[in-house]
């Protein structure tokens, strides 16, 4: 084996290290930016609507998913160039911070969905029964002309 050859070897190897600890980097820095725990169970607000805004707040990601992309660009570069020894570790993980941001998302958007739905559905009741209060007061009108 010629210099040549071992230097970009070595090369090699180096860069595939750095590329593992550029996924694992971003892998971190994406778990980061995800919601705590306590920041979505424990939401405070003086009615519904609040509640739904806060915890609608609560379940922004952040940064996470840029983070999650730059992980699996790095991965996919270094799994194509064949540069990981054990590769299984990082796609498990990969997996798992990305099934947690769309279960994070879909609970986001369907909060979302639940947070403009309700002040339309509150107005909608307050019509409802003011109009049965008048269907009310018409209904008395109509006992009391025919006594």
């Amino acid at each position: 084996m010629s210099q040549a050859t071992l230097d970009d070897d070595e090369l090699f190897d180096e860069a595939a290290s750095e590329m593992r600890e550029d996924v694992e980097s971003s892998l971190a820095s994406a778990r980061a930016a995800l919601p705590a725990a306590d920041e979505v169970w424990d939401v405070e607000a003086d009615n519904t609507l609040g509640v739904l805004n806060a915890l609608k707040g609560a379940l922004d990601t952040g940064d996470a998913e840029s983070h999650l992309r730059d992980a699996k660009k790095w991965f996919a570069m270094g799994a194509k160039a064949d540069a990981f020894d054990d590769a299984e570790d990082l796609e498990a993980e990969i997996e798992d911070v990305e099934a947690l941001l769309g279960s994070i998302v879909d609970a986001h958007e369907r909060v979302s969905t639940l947070a403009s739905t309700i002040p339309e559905l509150r107005g909608s009741l307050e019509d409802a029964h003011a109009d049965a209060g008048a269907d009310d007061g018409a209904d008395e009108e109509e006992e009391e002309e025919e006594e």
